[in-house]
């Protein structure tokens, strides 16, 4: 799934270069982009998953960390590798980071779907039991359960995709298609947990919120900054999109620059 959602990163990036003739990126732009954010993406998202959600484990074998047959990744911590990554792109071809993630940030949801459809596929992340005519029996279990991570295929994927691809096909302040992206995502994710079982070790850990929901709120926060501050700057031909997405946090660190 990972490949086949970095794929679709590279197809989608050189469709928007000639159907929209953005003079300021090429084919060799994507491919190099792909670079930077797939490593993003596995190191970020093994490190976040160690991070949020075991933590403890590590702790006590800190060789855990490099054992990923055994499963455990972030979204919330690849998405800070990628942002990262963009950074980094940014810096090496003078570009703004807003102007980066902006490219980047429409062609992710279809990534995210992949891996949530590939969860599904390996039975991970169950939902909360339930009676509804949607319930799913999971391996070894005799009981009905939310198909959850199909729900996030179907929002955070492809609904995800359509609303921001749709959004991006206009031009937009710098930094807003980021914003949208943060925003959708982040309220998705905060919706569709009420319908995954927490991690076991994990459990909930405020009011009710799973850490899922946490870590989502300050990304729709910042979505919404991205959204409503007044860029100063002119106003970007719509442009591919690839699959970033925490850039406002970057900002919000002092380390994304304008």
């Amino acid at each position: 799934m990972y490949v086949l959602g970095f794929a679709c990163f590279v197809l989608l990036g050189q469709w928007r270069i000639r159907n929209h003739k953005h003079s300021n990126w090429t084919g060799q732009d994507v491919t190099d982009l792909l670079v930077y954010i797939a490593i993003g993406v596995v190191v970020g998202g093994r490190i976040g998953y160690i991070l949020f959600y075991n933590l403890e484990k590590f702790v006590g074998d800190s060789v855990y960390l490099i054992r990923v047959w055994e499963g455990g990744m972030s979204f919330h911590g690849g998405m800070i590798g990628v942002a990262a990554a963009v950074c980094l792109v940014g810096k090496k071809s003078k570009r703004r980071f807003l102007e980066v993630s902006d490219f980047v940030a429409p062609l992710t949801p279809i990534g995210l779907g992949l891996g949530r459809i590939g969860n599904f596929i390996n039975a991970e992340l169950p939902g909360r039991i339930t009676n509804s005519p949607l319930g799913l029996y999971f391996p070894g279990e005799h009981v009905l359960r939310h198909p959850s991570s199909v729900y996030q295929a179907v929002t955070e994927g492809l609904i995800l995709f359509v609303l921001i691809w749709v959004f991006a096909r206009k031009a937009r302040p710098i930094g807003h298609v980021s914003g949208l992206f943060l925003v959708g995502y982040g309220s998705m994710r905060f919706l569709t947990e009420f319908f995954r079982e927490p991690d076991a070790h994990i459990g909930f850990l405020w009011v009710g919120l799973s850490t899922g929901q946490v870590l989502s709120i300050p990304m729709v926060l910042l979505g919404l900054y991205l959204l409503t501050k007044k860029s100063r700057l002119p106003c970007n031909k719509p442009q591919g999109n690839l699959f970033l997405i925490l850039f406002p946090l970057m900002q919000f660190l002092k380390i994304s620059y304008l």
